[in-house]
């Protein structure tokens, strides 16, 4: 069945236009409530970010769950992996986080956490939808749900954090840069570095409810790289609004993204503990990453773009480690999401057992260039299925065999065709990026 409200994070969207509206929000309190009411005594945590559309959000979702007879349990601000890791603490029967995660502070979302601290199934979404195309019944007065606030989640959290490296490790030497994107890990996130020993020098650490993710985190790295030369840092952690991408920047200003985190912490785990469980990238991952980690032996997989689907494939195959270019890093045997806290941990701890600087960790992989050209379409193509596209794709990937690859994927937002090619030499992907999209253009005329 396909879902009406739910994307793949969650119902986001911009603050008054339908999704998030204080209605819509309220009623979608309620209709989580009846879902999870059917399994017992219900509990749900709360957590949000910095936006001001925050509180306005949270009233309205607490409203709806009280009305269908939950307990909740107000985490004020907090990390989207923090909810994650203090609903499975709570032992509550789900977790709530209000949040657009990397958008601008316009937009808002509202994303669901399982008791096991997971994304939510897809039966389960379906199973809201269906209670949200009915009329709010509010359970009698004596059954209606209860609200209290905890004051300590965030030491609670910061605490979970900490116990992600050996008690014996300590950061000790290490200057670190931490722009907090003025989001939801402005207090926690500076305090687990610092209290494991490092010199912490945050920035984008005053959220106002407006300036989450303006021109700092994890998608906007300018202000960071100046940062770590102004402060003679040793390297720089980037954090999005919501706690859960992580990007990183090296000593002499250079970016280390997510691919680049994957190969580090594998190669990490591979050395300290003889890692053999697979590892998990996307189908953006760039070639470079699946090289290297081919090279240690270790089998490597491709999942749809979407943290959920990266965590589908590690659950499938195994796997510990998994994570996205743009920053999602699931490091599972420590939490069941992506936390950009807890996976800098991993990227500091290879940096202080092997006495080396991240620039030179991150040479553990070489990055294959990449060109990407966007089609414009008028109506959708089968890529698949297209004898031309599919030609084109074979002649590129025949010429360039091991040394490059090609991927086709039509936009899930934009009339759009997007080419991808990467190769060893950069003018081999510009050629072959052209020599399909051409084809592509031509097909959609």
């Amino acid at each position: 069945m396909t879902r009406k409200y739910f994307g793949t994070d969650g119902i986001r969207g911009e603050i008054g236009q339908a999704p998030m509206t204080p209605d819509f929000v309220l009623k979608l309190g309620w209709a989580a409530g009846k879902v999870l009411a059917a399994k017992g005594t219900p509990l749900v945590v709360i957590g949000k970010d910095t936006r001001i559309s925050g509180y306005m959000l949270e009233s309205a979702l607490q409203a709806g769950l009280v009305a269908a007879g939950v307990n909740i349990r107000l985490l004020g601000p907090m990390p989207t992996p923090a909810v994650s890791y203090l609903t499975t603490t709570f032992r509550a029967s789900a977790g709530v986080v209000i949040s657009a995660s990397h958008n601008p502070y316009k937009d808002n979302g509202v994303k669901f956490f399982s008791s096991e601290g997971t994304k939510l199934s897809d039966e389960t979404e379906l199973m809201i939808e269906d209670y949200l195309d009915r009329d709010i019944q509010t359970v009698s007065s004596h059954k209606l749900g209860k609200v209290e606030r905890v004051d300590d989640a965030g030491g609670r959290y910061i605490e979970f954090c900490k116990r992600a490296i050996p008690s014996d490790i300590t950061l000790d030497g290490l200057r670190i840069v931490v722009d907090c994107a003025n989001g939801a890990t402005y207090d926690v996130s500076p305090h687990v570095f610092s209290e494991l020993g490092a010199d912490v020098v945050k920035i984008a650490a005053k959220p106002d409810g407006f300036n989450i993710n303006e021109n700092c985190g994890a998608t906007s790295l300018l202000l960071l790289q100046k940062s770590v030369k102004e402060y003679r840092a040793d390297l720089g952690i980037a954090l999005d609004g919501d706690g859960d991408r992580l990007m990183m920047v090296d000593h002499k200003g250079e970016i280390i993204d997510g691919d680049e985190v994957l190969g580090i912490i594998t190669a990490h785990r591979l050395r300290i503990e003889g890692l053999k469980n697979d590892v998990v990238g996307t189908l953006m991952s760039n070639l470079g990453l699946e090289k290297a980690i081919k090279s240690m032996g270790i089998k490597f997989h491709r999942a749809d773009v979407g943290d959920r689907y990266v965590m589908d494939i590690m659950k499938k195959t195994g796997g510990l480690l998994g994570g996205e270019s743009s920053g999602h890093i699931i490091v599972r045997d420590r939490i069941e999401t992506g936390d950009g806290t807890i996976a800098a941990l991993q990227v500091l701890y290879a940096v202080i057992s092997s006495g080396k600087t991240l620039h030179d960790l991150k040479q553990v992989m070489v990055k294959y260039p990449q060109t990407m050209i966007n089609v414009k379409i008028k109506e959708k193509i089968d890529l698949a299925d297209n004898k031309d596209i599919q030609a084109a794709v074979k002649t590129a990937e025949t010429e360039m065999g091991d040394s490059g690859r090609v991927l086709l994927r039509a936009s899930g937002t934009e009339p759009l065709i997007r080419v991808m090619v990467e190769a060893e030499e950069e003018s081999d992907t510009k050629k072959y990026a052209q020599l399909i999209a051409d084809v592509v253009e031509k097909v959609a005329s």
